[in-house]
């Protein structure tokens, strides 16, 4: 497996990928995640795949065909009243094609965010888990995260 930055001939199998996590997420959250709609419009992943703030990494086989992806973000705070300028690499979404799985692609796929926020000088990477999706709160859990924060609701 091959991990590189997205391109935008990997857009369907992107697309296609997303679609999993979007069913994933409306099937454990029926009341917030609608049911098969896209999280981005082609124009839209167009420019993610383009935006050097928002790097798209992918997984790709020995054919070249995209088997997953880790969506990323730079953040960081600069002269914030109470948070410190720290740079931080979000990860956005991470997806491994449901039929590829538990063949470590995402433990690749999440080290190779790892080895890039550190070359890009990161101080952490942070990443957000719905409480529904308990398969991705264990991977991500396996491989060493710890909560930062817990976001809670009270449904009325």
């Amino acid at each position: 497996m091959k991990i590189r930055r997205a391109q935008e001939k990997d857009m369907e199998r992107i697309h296609s990928l997303l679609g999993q996590v979007a069913l994933v997420h409306h099937r454990g959250r029926p009341d917030l995640f609608q049911y098969g709609t896209r999280k981005y419009t082609d124009e839209e992943l167009k420019e993610l795949i383009h935006n050097d703030e928002r790097p798209i990494f992918v997984a790709a086989d020995e054919k070249d065909e995209v088997q997953g992806y880790a969506f990323c973000v730079f953040q960081q705070y600069v002269r914030h009243n109470i948070m410190t300028d720290i740079k931080t690499l979000y990860l956005d979404d991470l997806c491994v094609e449901e039929t590829q799985r538990g063949k470590q692609i995402g433990r690749e796929l999440y080290e190779a965010v790892l080895a890039f926020a550190r070359e890009q000088g990161c101080y952490n990477v942070t990443l957000n888990v719905w409480s529904c999706n308990e398969p991705a709160r264990r991977f991500y859990e396996k491989m060493g995260l710890k909560p930062q924060k817990i976001g809670m609701e009270k449904i009325l």
